[in-house]
């Protein structure tokens, strides 16, 4: 081998150690910024065939619906306990703020946080759903005397704008 290809060979694989190095390092920094999301289920019991579940004190994400009178206030802080279910155990969530409005008893929510213990996650973050049937209530007095007619029921001359 010349001395000029051997040149480009070091040139290259400095090139590749360099993008390698690079990505290493932003995959490490990035690490602490990943938010797996969990369902009580998962949490509990592990995801996939291997079960793994996340470590405590790992940041995570979890999604469920608030279980109806387990929701509990401190009169003294702005702490509020309350458990999470989604079809198997639940798990109590620890979040101390001041809830969005839409937070109630048997709505679901996704709190973002920290596993604290196996069952208990100390949330950073409460955000709450609404269904998709929410409907603001000056549109739903605005829509209260038009009669909507589903397109499956509609007869030919309706679709056709009334020709």
């Amino acid at each position: 081998m010349n001395a000029r290809r051997q040149k480009r060979l070091w040139s290259i694989l400095a090139i590749l150690a360099l993008v390698a190095g690079s990505i290493g390092a932003m995959l490490y920094a990035l690490q602490q910024n990943i938010n797996l999301f969990y369902t009580p289920t998962q949490l509990v019991e592990g995801i996939g065939a291997d079960k793994i579940r996340p470590e405590i004190g790992q940041r995570l994400r979890i999604g469920g619906v608030v279980v109806e009178g387990s929701v509990v206030r401190d009169p003294e802080s702005l702490l509020v306990r309350f458990d999470l279910v989604d079809t198997g155990p639940t798990v109590t969530v620890e979040y101390n703020g001041i809830l969005p409005d839409l937070f109630r008893e048997g709505q679901g929510i996704v709190a973002q946080g920290h596993l604290v213990e196996d069952r208990l996650i100390r949330a950073t973050e409460v955000l709450a759903k609404h269904d998709e049937e929410y409907m603001p209530p000056e549109v739903a007095k605005a829509l209260k005397g038009i009669q909507h007619v589903p397109p499956s029921q509609q007869t030919a001359t309706e679709s056709a704008g009334g020709y």
